[in-house]
């Protein structure tokens, strides 16, 4: 086996790794830094997992680097279990826990945007809602819609970004659809736009209209493109629970490295093997910013062993106005962190199996 051949196969892992990581760090760091701003003992802050590669101590915190870096922590004074500590976590504020608990969310919301930034910011234009061009005999145009129209709700569904659109589209069964567009800075709400279809397959008959990127157009696409990136997470969520989507449809580290692989042979001419940098490195942005996003997101379900689950006990406490004991919120969060391990390692199965 060449080094070439071993390498194609490595470096998609080490992309991987890297990533999942720097999205950990900024989680933990966002942990990290609400705790240091509301003078909260931080005993450990630790890149990765497992045994100890070295760490140094500044102030009263220790920094760690560990073996396995799919992982990290921000270990704050009394966390877990009570202290007597005035910097503990469990002797500050409602308010202040409440934010520190957050905090590694919005840090995981704030890189995503910023990854959106760059990505949009590369583009050559920005796709918008608003229609330019219809193709002869369109039957959309003939049931509605018109040239300069700019659609904002297709089914009930708010519409930020093409992505929308084409969720919408493609979730539909007779290509009939109501619709909410911007016509002559009017909104004007239309029934039954229709488009053909054959062999259950929908033909879109129009072309959107391109922005120019601007400073202001790429704040403006990003936060669009954030805002459609999370629903569609959400409904992803949504749909899990109701059951529409099996554990064989998850993905777990194996199966995003798969994905990663998967770009990458998409980019590489088939002819010299060369890769298409430019156009991988745009893909891999909106890869790294959705799953950035959809960490975050996650990391705010109410699950015990998540950050929505620690801000589900702190709601609690709010309305019972009192703490739950921390051994019962400790034992619950154990329990949820076994849960999810385990399905880690189900989901990882699920990924080898599907490989093989």
């Amino acid at each position: 086996m060449s080094f070439s051949s071993v390498w194609n196969t490595v470096y998609p892992i080490i992309i991987a790794i890297l990533f999942f990581e720097l999205i950990i760090i900024v989680h933990e760091g966002g942990h990290f830094a609400a705790a240091r701003l509301m003078k909260i003992k931080v005993n450990e802050f630790s890149i990765g997992m497992g045994p100890k590669i070295f760490s140094f101590t500044k102030g009263k915190t220790k920094y760690s680097l560990r073996w396995i870096l799919f992982g990290g922590y921000c270990a704050m004074e009394g966390e877990d279990n009570g202290s007597e500590d005035g910097g503990a976590f469990c002797n500050k504020s409602l308010p202040k826990r409440m934010l520190i608990v957050v905090a590694g969310v919005i840090m995981n919301l704030v890189l995503g945007y910023i990854i959106l930034c760059i990505s949009t910011a590369r583009s050559d234009g920005i796709a918008t809602t608003t229609i330019s061009w219809f193709e002869d005999n369109a039957m959309s145009q003939s049931t509605g819609l018109q040239v300069g129209d700019e659609i904002i709700e297709v089914n009930g569904m708010r519409i930020f970004t093409t992505m929308d659109m084409s969720y919408q589209f493609g979730n539909d069964e007779d290509g009939k659809f109501d619709m909410v567009v911007k016509r002559d800075g009017k909104k004007v709400e239309l029934k039954d736009v229709t488009f053909a279809t054959n062999d259950n397959t929908m033909h879109i008959d129009f072309k959107v209209a391109p922005k120019a990127v601007t400073v202001g157009s790429v704040i403006t696409q990003s936060f669009k493109q954030g805002c459609t990136d999370g629903r569609l997470i959400y409904i992803s969520f949504a749909d899990l629970i109701r059951g529409k989507y099996s554990i064989k449809d998850l993905s777990g580290p194996v199966g995003i490295v798969d994905t990663i692989d998967n770009v990458i042979d998409s980019e590489r001419d088939s002819q010299s093997g060369k890769i298409d940098w430019s156009s991988l490195i745009d893909t891999m942005l909106s890869l790294g910013a959705f799953m950035t996003i959809n960490i975050g997101i996650f990391n705010l379900l109410p699950l015990p062993a998540l950050d929505g689950g620690r801000l589900l006990f702190l709601i609690i406490e709010a309305v019972r106005r009192k703490p739950v004991k921390p051994e019962h919120e400790g034992m619950v969060h154990a329990i949820g962190m076994a849960a999810l391990l385990l399905l880690m390692v189900v989901v990882t199965v699920s990924d080898i199996i599907k490989l093989v």
